[in-house]
């Protein structure tokens, strides 16, 4: 009886050391997957790292099991390096997912598609995306993509609103002839007659492949295929309209005025509705510039300003940003964006699209964003460089 109660006393310390061993190990490998995921996907909104380690019960030696996603080769490379000295088994799959086998791209199909949060209708959109846009496509669930757009933010959209298509596909569009919609709303049509049925919508910046010309109409072709009839006079050829870009303070203030009272719409980039930073973006994006989806991420880019004085250094066309100082005990917090218009005027989307002033004895001054400004930046000095990029330069455009 004593020698069983010594060797089950044995068991048990070494069975209780080897949990602890593993305890130990798995804290020291998650902390390096902490680590992978800081340096090389810091933002969840342009990058996947989920990953986690769990004990491999299946495995007839002490192993451990890395779980979850990425669609970053090269920091799913650098994690299993850090981590040669462990005996694991690599379960992390790179997205996007086999089962979309060579239809890794897409084109948006709608004249505006939202796409969300997660594959869920009731779920926050977190942005639009523009008929006629290439994305990526990293995985699909319940008739749902998660893709990411040519500013490399991710969401999901649903299947009505992208067409999916292989590298060679994506290539094929993005060389083709096409057209760009220059009227602020508008409609396709089934035959080149205003009275003929129509086909969808159309906004302001929708692409489409270029078919044909007749009678005052040009023939369209959508990204799934379907042909529809556009009036000349409401588009333009897209390397002829892309080619005349001049983003300079005169012109993106002038595209900006186009869209006063248009109304706020959390996660909208286009005129149907439009948050802060989506105005932002279309304004540029309509002057040939690709920002940053999101304010917090267009503050990054462009050339710092010295706003001690807050108006003595700014210009034109600066974005101007809001929240919060950071300080010893707090992070800088960006929360809203606007366009300098100069004489202590700004245009942003609040509530609606509107000029509001930091100067105190105009009407429209705003107290709130007045104590709430943090920054500026200029943007039109760094295009190319700084993190702005021209459309003709991304890559989602050129693939």
């Amino acid at each position: 009886m004593k020698t069983k109660i010594i060797f089950a006393t044995i068991f048990s310390l070494f069975a209780f050391n080897l949990t602890a061993q593993e305890k130990f190990d798995m804290e020291q490998i998650q902390s390096l997957i902490e680590e992978v995921k800081t340096e090389s996907a810091p933002d969840k909104r342009t990058a996947i790292f989920d990953v986690t380690v769990e004990l491999n019960y299946q495995s007839t030696e002490k192993n451990y099991l890395l779980k979850g996603e990425t669609n970053l080769p090269e920091a799913k490379e650098k994690l299993i390096q850090k981590l040669s000295e462990y005996n694991f088994t690599d379960n992390i799959e790179l997205l996007p997912e086999a089962e979309l086998e060579d239809r890794i791209y897409g084109i948006i199909n709608l004249s505006v598609a939202n796409l969300r949060t997660k594959p869920d209708h009731q779920a926050e959109m977190a942005t639009q995306a523009l008929l006629g846009t290439p994305v990526k496509v990293l995985k699909k669930e319940r008739g749902w993509y998660l893709v990411q757009t040519p500013d490399e933010y991710i969401s999901w959209v649903d299947g009505t609103g992208i067409y999916t298509v292989s590298e060679d596909s994506l290539a094929d569009w993005n060389s083709s002839k096409k057209i760009i919609y220059t009227n602020d709303f508008g409609f396709s049509y089934s035959l080149p007659d205003i009275n003929s049925e129509r086909i969808s919508d159309l906004v302001i910046g929708n692409l489409l492949k270029y078919d044909s010309d007749e009678n005052g109409f040009c023939g369209v072709i959508y990204p799934d295929g379907k042909k529809a009839f556009i009036k000349k006079d409401e588009c333009r050829f897209f390397d002829e309209w892309i080619s005349e870009r001049n983003p300079t303070a005169e012109n993106i203030l002038k595209t900006a005025r186009t869209f006063m009272g248009i109304p706020y719409l959390w996660g909208g980039t286009s005129i149907k509705g439009m948050d802060c930073s989506g105005f932002t973006k279309t304004v540029y994006y309509l002057n040939g510039v690709v920002l940053p989806r999101d304010a917090s991420q267009q503050v990054h880019t462009g050339e710092e300003i010295d706003t001690e004085d807050r108006l003595e250094n700014l210009q034109p066309g600066d974005l101007l940003f809001f929240g919060r100082k950071g300080s010893e005990t707090t992070q800088e917090r960006i929360t809203h964006v606007a366009i300098y218009i100069g004489d202590g005027d700004y245009i942003h989307a609040s509530g609606k699209v509107r000029i509001n002033s930091f100067a105190k004895d105009k009407p429209n001054y705003n107290a709130y964003r007045d104590d709430s400004f943090v920054r500026a930046k200029r943007i039109l000095n760094s295009i190319g460089s700084n993190g702005i990029v021209k459309i003709e330069d991304n890559t989602f455009y050129n693939k």
